[in-house]
């Protein structure tokens, strides 16, 4: 504050309040923070929740569980990112649903302090899915595509 000449200083958004200002003093106090917040929920009690358990045998009618087939695996994002799904807005994608993979096929680009890393599948199969829109943010270990080995 003192290198830009700023005597007071203030930052709002939805959930959060501060304020800073300088005494005549040059000193620095600042105005306690305030963050709204919703009330909280009401806590369950344990025993509601286990009464709400109910043990119902599977009949006819009832659907299944869903299967897992063990010859899908998923290629997850190896960082934090931009998911990119074609090397440029004019190209097409790296891959699509039905496009075989090698093991060092690029499927997709994602973008990480402005450093494009190319992704490899890491597993040689069929793409079955898509599962992360182009120029959306990523996770580390977020699945990003399924693949169909074998």
């Amino acid at each position: 504050m003192k290198k830009s000449d700023l005597s007071e200083f203030e930052i709002q958004d939805q959930e959060f309040k501060l304020r800073i200002k300088r005494d005549a003093h040059g000193r620095i106090a600042s105005a306690p923070a305030t963050v709204a917040s919703a009330p909280a929920p009401a806590p369950v009690a344990p025993q509601a929740v286990a009464a709400t358990v109910v043990a119902v045998p599977a009949t006819p009618s009832t659907p299944a569980a869903p299967v897992v087939d063990p010859n899908i695996k998923t290629i997850n994002s190896p960082m934090v990112g931009t998911f990119y799904a074609t090397p440029s807005p004019e190209n097409p994608p790296f891959v699509a649903v039905g496009s075989p993979v090698k093991v060092d096929t690029v499927v997709c680009i994602i973008e990480a302090m402005k450093v494009m890393n190319e992704i490899p599948a890491e597993v040689a199969g069929t793409v079955v899915e898509c599962l992360v829109a182009n120029g959306t943010s990523v996770e580390f270990g977020q699945p990003l595509f399924r693949v169909k080995v074998g």
